[in-house]
This record gives C-alpha cells, sequence and structure tokens, in this order.
C-alpha cells in the first residue's frame, strides 16, 4: 500500500519537473539564445586643447572720491547780498559765488585808505623838513610808526572785507545751493558744495596677500552698475604705508581721468587690478572630472575612443582652469557628455 502511494501521478509530476528544472538551469549554456548587442557611441562636444593668455586678476571693491573737495561755507556772519550760481554749475577758481552785506567793512577800509594817504603826506613832510633840521629824528621815526600802523589796520580791514566775498578756490562743479539772497548764514554753514572731478580718486582695499604684486602706475579697470558694459581705466597713483591690522588689507588709491564726467563722487565702482599675463594652457571648468582627490578630463584619441587621463590644475577664474600637467596643445577635450562616458567608450564627437 506505501509503494502505491509513493508512485502515484502527482509524485511522478513533481519529479520530472524538478528533472527539467536541473537540467535547463545546470546544463544549458547561459548565452544560448542572447544576441550581443554592441554599445552605442556616447554623443559627446569637445574642444580642442590650446595654450592662451591667462589674465591673472584682482578683484576689488572701490569708492570714487573728487580729486578735490570742500563744503563751501561762510567765515563771517552776515545777510547773503548776492547769489552768483546756481545748483550744478561749473565754475572757474576764483569765480565769485556769494556776496555778504559788506557796507561797515567797505567804508572801514575806505576811512583806512584816507588815513594813510594822509600819514604818508605827514612823514614826507617831517622827511623834508628833517633835511633842514627842522624837524627832530624822533618826530620822524614816531610818524614812521604812524604810518605803519595804519597799513597793519587797512590789511586787517581789507581781510575781514574779503571774507565777505565767496569765491571758488578751484574749478570744478558746485551743488544743491542752500542758500538765497537775504538769508544769514553763520560761520560753518554748507551753502554748496565743490568738487573737481577730472580726474576722480577711485580708493580700494587689496589683501596683504597681493602686496608684492602692487606697484605705482599699474593698471586698472573699473565698472559701474550706471553703466553696464563700460570700463574705465586709470593707473595707481599711490599706496598706504600701512597694512590695516584688523582686515589685513592696504588701501590703494588710483587715478581716472574722467574726462566724460560720467563719475561721481560716491560711487561703488568694481575695480580690476592686473596682477600678472602669461601663456598657459586653460580648459572650461565644466571638462574637469573630479574623482576622490585627483582630477581628471577626457581626451578622444583618433579613433574617437574616450581616454581618462588625470591632470595637474593650476590657478582659477570664473569658468576656465590652468591646467600644468597632463594635457597638451592639439589633444581633443570632452566638454560635455561626461555623465555617460566612461574610459575606453566610443564616442561621437563635434566641435564645441
Amino acid at each position: 500500500m506505501a509503494a502505491r502511494n509513493l508512485f502515484n501521478p502527482i509524485f511522478i509530476f513533481v519529479v520530472l519537473l524538478i528533472g527539467a528544472a536541473v537540467y535547463f538551469f545546470g546544463f544549458a549554456d547561459p548565452n544560448a539564445g542572447k544576441e550581443e548587442r554592441p554599445q552605442n557611441p556616447v554623443p559627446v562636444r569637445i574642444q580642442t586643447a590650446q595654450i592662451s593668455e591667462f589674465r591673472d586678476v584682482i578683484e576689488a571693491l572701490g569708492t570714487a572720491q573728487a580729486n578735490e573737495s570742500i563744503v563751501v561755507t561762510a567765515q563771517a556772519q552776515d545777510v547773503v547780498m548776492a547769489v552768483h550760481f546756481d545748483d550744478g554749475d561749473v565754475v572757474k577758481a576764483g569765480e565769485l559765488l556769494v556776496e555778504l552785506d559788506s557796507r561797515e567793512e567797505k567804508a572801514r577800509v575806505q576811512e583806512l585808505k584816507f588815513r594813510l594817504a594822509e600819514a604818508n603826506r605827514q612823514y614826507q613832510r617831517l622827511v623834508d623838513l628833517r633835511r633842514q633840521n627842522a624837524a627832530s629824528q624822533q618826530q620822524l621815526e614816531t610818524q614812521d610808526v604812524a604810518v605803519k600802523n595804519i597799513i597793519a589796520e587797512l590789511e586787517v580791514a581789507e581781510t575781514l572785507l574779503a571774507q565777505k566775498r565767496i569765491i571758488a578756490p578751484f574749478s570744478g562743479r558746485l551743488g544743491i545751493r542752500h542758500v538765497s539772497v537775504g538769508s544769514l548764514v553763520s560761520p560753518g554753514e554748507q551753502i554748496t558744495t565743490l568738487d573737481d572731478v577730472t580726474p576722480i580718486k577711485l580708493d580700494f582695499n587689496v589683501p596683504e596677500l597681493y602686496f608684492a604684486s602692487l606697484s605705482l602706475g599699474q593698471a586698472v579697470a573699473a565698472r559701474s552698475g550706471a553703466y553696464p558694459g563700460e570700463e574705465f581705466r586709470g593707473e595707481i597713483r599711490s599706496i598706504d604705508s600701512r597694512v590695516d591690522p584688523l582686515t589685513r588689507s592696504i588701501l590703494v588709491r588710483a587715478i581716472i581721468p574722467n574726462n566724460d564726467n560720467k563719475l561721481r563722487p560716491g560711487m561703488l565702482l568694481r575695480v580690476n587690478l592686473l596682477r600678472s599675463v602669461d601663456k598657459t594652457m586653460i580648459l572650461p571648468e565644466k571638462a574637469i572630472v573630479p574623482i576622490n582627490d585627483q582630477s581628471f578630463v577626457y581626451v578622444i584619441d583618433e579613433n574617437n575612443i574616450a581616454q581618462q587621463t588625470p591632470v595637474t590644475l593650476g590657478r582659477r577664474k570664473p569658468g576656465i582652469v590652468e591646467v600644468i600637467d597632463g594635457v597638451k596643445a592639439g589633444d581633443k577635450i570632452v566638454t560635455e557628455g561626461m555623465v555617460r562616458l566612461r574610459d575606453g567608450v566610443a564616442v561621437t564627437v563635434r566641435e564645441g
């Protein structure tokens, strides 16, 4: 009975199924029926390596300063009698800007001139009398002192009178007018501003790391947000004698001609200071493949096969990098399509 149960149809079916599985999975060729499919070439964009000019530039932010700049004020307290300028006028050195009430000072000057003329006549009369021994030497000397005293008083009066006339000490452009005829002004009160902006000074700070690269006469290029795409060129005029111990930077002053008066004092400028110009191998940053602590590029050979090549990198600038070793001029370097790329993979290329 037990033997009959052992060889029932279900048991026989299971045995045959196991045997078929062992045959097919154990003895059959795993590659049988499979057709080898060659990998399609990877499309990439390349660039031919060549020696180019690498401009090592120091970048900084600077502030424009007027070549000469003052706040025009009065030296004496008095009423404004006349204003000879308007907002934004361009004036020459010595040009009259404002007149204050000077009637009292003019009268004082006129009085002293009359007194001086009379004192000089008296002195000359005593000189003539002294020649005739009709006057003593003491009288002559006393009159001489009187003449000199009046001359000194006249100089003081003329100085006070000059303070009532406010003139431009140098040529430049005036700012906004803050007084009117009839205004009472006091010493130190702002009347307007005067700026000489041709040339203009550009002050900026450079890290002490680059101190050895600075020199008088070095070229400077500056850009302003007010004039997109326009470059203002100048040169270094002076370098501060001290390094700031807090910021570890040094103040540099450049001079920009500014003949068209586009730059104004207080403007923020982006400064590019040319440090050096070298001929070297330059590649786009996107061509560099970092792996662990090494850098690689893919070089395409004459058979359009990608070769993973280690490189030694140098200085960097936005978008480009200097290659010191690993690539020679004329090599075809992959710049796009590295995601699917591996060493030894065929590629289809097009110049980029």
